[in-house]
């Protein structure tokens, strides 16, 4: 159990033409995790894992993951976010040109409830091919537990744009936002 690769207090960092596999019953096995980096690419590879394909952490800023193909596993993740005191914000991420197959999760936010105030913003997810993928797009802010105080992870700026394929269950687009924080999105040619 473990990350596959975790990028972290990192600059200027550039991954292509990966390969990253795992069982995909095994659990907690990120393909791979970003957290407190910037200006970081990855592109033209291959991950097929029994968690997160890529996870992104706090203090993640200026991301570009490009031309992923990802599964099984739980698609690719902002998040978890909110779960440590006095997180850093998620910031600048780029997901583009990707294809997920047969995942539990495409493009999901989770945070979890109760959490200190940070940010995540400014996301385009664009150009996103899903194939039977059960969860296609997730905003999650109650994720992890089940406490009644509101996450104040505030989430802004995210776009889906040219996302389409299908999915294995009758929603397609899941939006469960803190009511303490708005959230701030916009949705560009949804196609099924």
């Amino acid at each position: 159990m473990g990350f596959h690769m975790h990028i972290t207090n990192s600059n200027l960092f550039r991954a292509y033409r990966l390969s990253i596999t795992s069982p995909a019953d095994s659990p907690n096995t990120d393909g791979m995790h970003i957290s407190h980096s910037n200006t970081v690419k990855i592109s033209r590879t291959i991950i097929k894992t029994g968690d997160d394909c890529i996870s992104i952490g706090q203090g993640a800023t200026n991301l570009t993951i490009f031309k992923i193909t990802c599964g099984p596993g739980h698609g690719i993740s902002v998040g978890s976010l909110g779960k440590l005191p006095k997180e850093m914000d998620v910031q600048g991420v780029i997901v583009k040109n990707c294809t997920l197959v047969g995942t539990t999760n495409g493009l999901r936010i989770k945070t979890y409830p109760a959490s200190d105030p940070s940010r995540a913003t400014g996301m385009l997810f664009q150009d996103i091919i899903m194939d039977n993928v059960q969860n296609p797009i997730i905003i999650d802010q109650s994720y992890g537990t089940k406490s009644s105080k509101p996450s104040l992870v505030k989430i802004s700026n995210v776009i889906y744009q040219n996302v389409h394929g299908t999915t294995s269950t009758p929603v397609a687009v899941n939006l469960m936002c803190s009511s303490q924080v708005t959230v701030e999105y916009k949705f560009h040619h949804l196609v099924n």
